[in-house]
């Protein structure tokens, strides 16, 4: 028995007036509601200040061992009395917010009373309280566990000598004083950059002092650096990186290609984007011992994990961006230009080291067999999506200008014509999705919108990719090492419910009962191909999916219908294809040595541990979702600076989501979105119908729903919230 000696000394200064700990909580227990220690000094008639003092120490020697819960100004409870919950802070403009748990599946209520004890991305301590009359559960700020220190973009305005700050992110509901000058003077209307002077109850004025100035004009390089900002995403080498990439070597050295397999003879070729800067796969396929049956297929992925041993700086740099980011006019790469678009890009006639998955395919395209090895060598030639398409339709001057490379060129469209038939993944789903392709002026906006193709190049390079990453997941799995599975979890429940009512009523049906597999995703998909609503249909199959992640417990990919998946084939732009190379290096050099094999404990042969790869999964998961949302708020603003001058232009276009406060557009001239706001249907009183997602009329009956087509009218552009704002001009 463990015996606290300041809790001796409590109970000795202790009289009979002081309850016990016993008498204590089953008072607490008594009431539904927060016990202040003055109404527990009432209760128990303790009134001299000596006793007072005794009653708060024993308090909180409970509240350090969990039998009762403190709250703000010496309140408490006990744990049985209220339902304690971790969460994440999401603000809203209007002052209000919403507690984001990982355990509930809806969001808990946070009234603006709540919001002055916590800010947008504050981590806290709260406790559920009884439905309020909307019938929604809400939270009360507990304890503030992890403070959101992220820097703030705002707006620097005066007012009566009052220096203040707008944040450009209206979830951040409130204005910054400034409590000191920047060193250099500020424009009033600059885009400025907040450090929060962080408050343990925020009931006052929020203060902070500015660190940077972005700039007064908005264009599309600020929109760039606001969001790199708003997500706190790395985009400076530090001197540690910088140190490190002097000491690597320009050129790999002869003794770096000893124990590799040579592949320099092999005519490889990289297909990439007109655009791309760092070539990270090259491919080459044959058929197998002159046959017409199987094929050979190889699959180079630059060895990134050569220059990048783990816990160095470039190491530690790389995971903290997790990923490469391609913005319009700019690339923040995951690592610096020496190692991704020169050491590890496989450039035309240049000798490089990579990792390879070779693939044996039987004549439909399966997977027969694999194996991985490291070894050198040098791209033949470097080609683009459109290129290769042509080449495959009969181009004839490209077919001359690049005629000793046809025959190898002429074996990628014969395999590619196996893929089409039979699909890498029989079951999986396959969408076409319809993805706009901004051109850009020399001030980087838009200065044309047009539909981005996809050839049967993007679809065999794809296909590739896929295999190799199969290849990658089954060979890691054979020797049970802990690693990053790239997880895509089935639909939920409540987004099926939602999908069938949506496609009953456009008289279709998806099958597969409460729990459909990925296969009746693909046969409605099949069905639907000719169908008039249909990118509005795969638009809503692709909303009703989870999102995919990265975590060590493997659950599958729903989308590719595989058991397993792994991502090997990115390491320049990916951490995980990083964390993957390493891993399959590590067992290749043991299996050599006959250190592991498929019967040894993983535990005592093992690179990284689990919770390890869990760590890495989490954190890398998070980076590719911050990426994602930085690139589409600068893509937003695009798309608003493009539309100001649209304003009063009369468009065609579909709805595209319909919500309660009004439905968006999907313009088609432009593949860009804008919101008729409910109170612009003035006709009628509407209603929501959120199981059918449908407005409805209570008197005219008059319904709004999705995939209607109708023309609209521009009528405002919010370059500050991102927001198109359109009316309905009449339905077609």
């Amino acid at each position: 028995m463990v015996v606290n000696s300041y809790q001796k000394k409590v109970i000795s200064k202790c009289h009979n007036s002081i309850p016990s700990r016993e008498s204590i909580i089953l008072w607490l227990k008594k009431s539904t509601n927060f016990i202040s220690q003055k109404n527990l000094e009432k209760k128990f008639c303790i009134h001299n200040e000596e006793n007072k003092k005794i009653l708060r120490r024993r308090l909180r020697l409970m509240e350090q061992d969990g039998q009762v819960i403190y709250i703000k100004h010496r309140f408490y409870t006990v744990p049985e009395n209220c339902k304690i919950i971790k969460g994440t802070v999401i603000g809203h403009k209007d002052g209000y917010g919403f507690l984001k748990t990982e355990i509930l599946k809806d969001d808990l209520f946070l009234s603006s009373e709540q919001m002055k004890y916590c800010i947008h991305g504050d981590i806290i301590l709260a406790y559920i309280v009884s439905s309020n009359k909307y019938k929604r559960k809400s939270a009360k700020f507990l304890k503030l566990l992890k403070a959101n220190n992220i820097l703030i973009v705002g707006r620097y305005y005066v007012n009566k000598k009052i220096n203040f700050v707008i944040p450009d992110d209206a979830r951040f509901n409130f204005k910054i004083s400034i409590i000191s000058d920047f060193k250099d003077k500020i424009a009033i209307g600059s885009i400025v950059v907040v450090k929060l002077i962080q408050k343990s109850i925020r009931t006052i004025k929020i203060k902070g002092y500015i660190v940077e100035i972005l700039g007064t004009k908005m264009g599309t390089n600020l929109a760039i650096d606001i969001a790199l900002r708003t997500y706190s995403i790395p985009s400076v080498w530090s001197k540690e990186v910088k140190n490190q990439l002097y000491d690597i070597n320009n050129k790999a050295k002869k003794n770096d290609f000893n124990h590799r397999i040579d592949l320099r003879h092999l005519p490889f070729i990289t297909i990439d984007d007109e655009d791309a800067h760092d070539f990270d796969d090259a491919v080459f396929c044959k058929k197998k011992n002159n046959t017409e049956e199987n094929w050979n297929l190889w699959v180079a992925i630059a060895d990134v994990s050569f220059f990048i041993e783990p816990n160095t700086a470039l190491d530690k740099e790389a995971f903290s961006r997790g990923t490469s980011i391609y913005f319009p006019s700019l690339v923040i790469p995951m690592f610096p230009e020496k190692i991704s678009t020169d050491l590890c890009s496989l450039k035309p006639y240049v000798e490089r080291l990579c990792l390879i998955c070779e693939m044996n395919l039987s004549h439909k395209g399966e997977l027969i067999s694999y194996k991985h090895y490291e070894a050198v060598i040098c791209s033949h030639g470097r080609f683009t999506y459109n290129e290769i398409a042509k080449i495959w339709h009969g181009d004839l001057i490209l077919q001359d200008k690049y005629k000793k490379f046809l025959k190898d060129i002429q074996n990628l469209f014969f395999l590619q014509k196996i893929f089409n038939q039979y699909k890498v993944s029989k079951k999986g789903i396959y969408f076409n999705n319809i993805e706009p392709k901004f051109i850009l002026d020399s001030n980087f906006r838009i200065k044309k919108i047009c539909e981005k193709i996809r050839n049967d190049a993007h679809k065999f390079i794809e296909s590739c990719m896929i295999l190799a990453n199969i290849s990658s997941a089954c060979f890691i799995q054979k020797y049970a090492h802990p690693v990053l599975f790239r997880n895509h979890a089935p639909p939920k429940k409540e987004n099926i419910v939602r999908l069938r009512l949506f496609l009953h009523e456009i008289g279709l049906t998806l099958s597969g009962g409460e729990i459909p597999q990925s296969i009746h995703y693909s046969n409605l998909l099949k069905k639907i191909a000719n169908h008039s609503q249909y990118e509005i249909i795969q638009t809503i199959l692709l909303r009703s999916m989870t999102q995919a992640i990265y975590s060590p417990d493997n659950c599958g990919h729903f989308g590719l219908s595989l058991s397993s998946y792994v991502h090997f084939t990115s390491p320049i732009r990916r951490y995980p294809d990083l964390i993957v190379h390493r891993i399959i290096k590590y067992l290749l050099l043991h299996d050599k040595k006959n250190i592991i094999h498929e019967t040894d404990n993983i535990y005592t042969n093992c690179l990284y541990n689990t919770d390890t790869i869990r760590e890495i999964g989490m954190h890398c998961s998070m980076t590719e979702r911050r990426a994602d949302e930085a690139n589409r708020d600068v893509i937003d603003w695009l798309k608003c600076d493009f539309m100001y001058k649209k304003i009063g232009h009369i468009l065609n276009g579909v709805i595209s989501n319909v919500t309660s406060f009004g439905f968006f557009v999907r313009l088609n001239q432009f593949f860009i979105d804008g919101l008729v706001h409910i109170t612009s249907l003035n006709d009628d009183y509407y209603y929501f119908d959120s199981l059918s997602l449908k407005l409805i009329g209570k008197s005219n009956k008059n319904i709004y729903r999705l995939g209607d087509a109708l023309q609209v009218q521009v009528v405002s552009v919010n370059l500050k919230e991102r927001k198109i704002e359109l009316s309905l001009y009449k339905s077609c």
